[in-house]
């Protein structure tokens, strides 16, 4: 960063601090916004600082890509529905690969350029070595979050896609990707590098398109570790130090939530993202069950509800589906003040990302106090009265613990069973994101109620407060 003035570098190094205290302020939901806002204004500084000392070109041009991507990211963002969080955040991460990458070619070409030399000879094989990785994973990052986009919005089945011949259109677009990689380090040419973007753009959509069901969300932080990896890589390009800080951020810490996220499902990295190759990830029949269940009205749910001591609730991504969720706490207050304990019960991977569950109830004002942990919570349900489960249905399936060779076989879970009452609130009878059969509603102990989980809780609600 020699051609950068000194003042430049300390504002730099001011938002690196400020991305550095956004992560640690998303480690907790009490200072989750307040991170959020720091890290904003980090990168807004870093914007805007370049257009004080930078000797840029096309300023109108960036002026307005800026104000049209300012206009459509803040409509976008006051638009989407809590329910559509997972897709946003794949769509962000997905352009974050795609400039990154396209980025990475224009590089490429300057390089080129004022090597004096078609061939690229003179120019650093490190630095053409970081050129042709961020163009390469970048594309990975953009068209594979393409492909998680389309599966959660349902624009396409979101089980796992597998054709025959799958393997080897992996292994050869692999292939010809590490070869193309070589060739532009050490024959390099703007062409080496466009069709390395295009084997990239093949390659994520391969990667993504065996993963289903509620594997999804993990392969989303798979792919942003991957774009902060770029970006890193693209910092060292452009010689800049800011982006390079940033983008091992967002790597690391996709990495780490990666890792996190696997290890909450029992499985592993490689099993989740080509585990369907061999039949076994996340391929569930996806059918209603037509076997007997034990089901109930509002009315004896309340009653249940009413007349308990410990009560434990488990929100899923139906909750978020129904906007339930301040229903829900006005049920859990009255409860409350009714002398029965209760509280929520957060399964890592509740919902379609980390943290979703955490983002909607705090949003209906939940005190973070009654929001508990899996391995917190989970020696108390066998003193629990009712356990209340809205809208969830894979992270309480007992089958992870007792079904070898089912999808979620081995991923800890909520030890809903142990409870002595379990109320399940279902739309219908159609299994869970994993597309499997839940035995749990199959057991004496477990009472359905079936309707939208916003007007179900609305007549519990009525139900309770005329006892």
């Amino acid at each position: 960063m020699s051609g950068i003035p000194v003042w430049a570098q300390l504002i730099y190094l001011l938002a690196a601090v400020c991305f550095i205290l956004a992560l640690k302020g998303l480690s907790s939901p009490r200072h989750a916004r307040r991170g959020n806002a720091v890290g904003a204004v980090g990168a807004v500084v870093a914007c805007v600082v370049v257009f004080f000392y930078g000797h840029l070109h096309h300023v109108p041009a960036i002026l307005v890509a800026i104000a049209v991507g300012t206009a459509v990211g803040f409509v976008g963002a006051r638009r989407v529905q809590m329910t559509q969080m997972p897709q946003l955040v794949a769509l962000f991460n997905g352009v974050g690969g795609g400039a990154a990458a396209l980025v990475a070619l224009l590089e490429l070409a300057d390089l080129l350029d004022s090597s004096g030399d078609s061939s690229g000879a003179h120019v650093a094989k490190f630095t053409l070595a970081a050129t042709t990785f961020t163009i390469l994973v970048g594309s990975v990052s953009f068209a594979g979050s393409l492909v998680t986009f389309a599966k959660l919005q349902e624009l396409m089945t979101s089980r796992p896609v597998v054709f025959r011949g799958l393997p080897v259109a992996f292994a050869l677009s692999l292939v010809a990707a590490v070869v193309l990689a070589v060739l532009v380090v050490t024959q390099p040419a703007l062409y080496l590098g466009a069709i390395l973007a295009v084997v990239g753009l093949l390659l994520g959509v391969l990667l993504v398109l065996p993963v289903g069901g509620a594997d999804v969300p993990i392969v989303i932080s798979l792919l942003n570790a991957f774009t902060g990896l770029t970006v890193a890589a693209g910092g060292y390009v452009l010689d800049n130090t800011l982006l390079l800080v940033a983008g091992t951020l967002v790597g690391a810490s996709g990495t780490f939530l990666t890792k996190l996220m696997a290890s909450a499902m029992g499985r592993s990295v490689v099993n989740i993202l080509f585990g369907a190759l061999r039949g076994g990830s996340t391929l569930g029949a996806g059918v209603a069950s037509d076997r007997p269940v034990r089901s109930a009205g509002p009315e004896d749910v309340a009653i249940l509800l009413a007349y308990a001591h410990r009560v434990i609730v488990v929100p899923g991504y139906g909750l978020a589906v129904a906007q339930a969720q301040h229903t829900l706490r006005e049920l859990v207050d009255l409860l409350g003040e009714r002398g029965i304990k209760v509280d929520y019960a957060i399964h890592p991977v509740a919902g379609r990302m980390p943290g979703h569950m955490n983002v909607l109830l705090a949003e209906a004002q939940v005190p973070y106090e009654q929001l508990r942990e899996m391995d917190d919570i989970n020696p108390e349900f066998k003193q629990t009265d009712v356990v209340l489960v809205v809208g969830a249905n894979d992270v309480v399936n007992p089958a992870a613990k007792t079904t070898p060779g089912a999808p979620i076989y081995g991923m800890p879970i909520l030890h809903a069973d142990e409870a002595q009452q379990v109320v399940f609130m279902k739309r219908s009878m159609r299994p869970g994101f994993a597309g499997i059969e839940n035995q749990l509603l199959f057991d004496p102990r477990t009472t359905l109620l079936f309707g939208d989980a916003k007007d179900s809780l609305g007549k519990i609600l009525s139900a309770v407060k005329a006892l």
